[in-house]
Formats: structure tokens, C-alpha cells, sequence
């Protein structure tokens, strides 16, 4: 079990210690009362998903003894436009460099995205996935 406890600090702020201990504020921006001094929770969500698959595949990666030399992604939420604007589709770009064989990029993904990711599999919404490898875009 998890447990994590939010202050709220006026306005629309709110702000929590993570249960691994680390600082997280957020707030809404200006136009809904708030006053931009924290990151939107859809914000937070879109960061989860992508951080929690790029762990994944970095893990699965070293456990296959590759190393990539750069990583990153592109993470694009489409949200429904009536409330509660839930995020309906996610798009996820892997780019990854380095001395990489496909087949073992393209396996780590799948394993995160089908199996492994936690953050993913809680959420309601179509997540898709493609990958650059060392300049190359592919979909998956």
C-alpha cells in the first residue's frame, strides 16, 4: 500500500512530500484561480506515464546489457473536451541512441507497455507507442 497526505496552501495550491520523500507542488494556472506555482495534475499524469515506461525500458535494457547513449521521449495527451476532460488517447515517442539492436528496443517497450507499467495500466486511455532508434522513426 501507498499512502501520501496533500496540504492545501490557499487558493488553488496544494502541495505533498512523495512518500520517497521528495517536494511535489501543484496549482492551476491564473485564468482558474490559481496562481501558477505548482505543476497541473494532468501535467503530473502525462510525466508519470512517461516516466514510469522509461524506467521500465532502461531497466529492461540494462538487464539485457545495453546501454543506450541518450534517451528521451514526446509524450502528446489528447483529453475529451466535457468534463472531466479525462485523457481519451497518449502518445508516447521513444528516441533512443546508441549500439541497440532493434528487436531488443522494440521487446523492452512492448514488455513495459503491455506488462510492466504500473502508471499506464491504472489509467482509461488508449496508449500508443513509436520509437526513434539512432535517427531512424519507426512505429511500433
Amino acid at each position: 500500500m501507498m499512502n501520501t497526505t496533500i496540504k492545501w496552501n490557499g487558493d488553488m495550491a496544494f502541495s505533498s512530500t512523495t512518500p520517497s520523500g521528495h517536494e511535489l507542488k501543484m496549482d492551476a494556472s491564473e485564468e482558474v484561480g490559481g496562481k501558477n506555482t505548482g505543476a497541473r495534475p494532468t501535467e503530473l499524469l502525462l510525466n508519470a506515464v512517461a516516466g514510469c515506461t522509461g524506467i521500465d525500458i532502461i531497466s529492461i535494457l540494462k538487464k539485457m546489457r545495453l546501454d543506450p547513449t541518450s534517451f528521451s521521449m514526446d509524450v502528446e495527451g489528447d483529453r475529451a473536451d466535457d468534463h472531466p476532460k479525462r485523457f481519451t488517447k497518449i502518445h508516447i515517442h521513444y528516441t533512443l541512441e546508441g549500439d541497440l539492436p532493434e528487436d531488443k528496443v522494440i521487446r523492452a517497450i512492448e514488455l513495459s507497455t503491455e506488462k510492466y507499467c504500473s502508471v499506464s495500466h491504472s489509467l482509461n486511455a488508449e496508449i500508443t507507442v513509436s520509437y526513434s532508434l539512432n535517427g531512424e522513426r519507426k512505429e511500433l
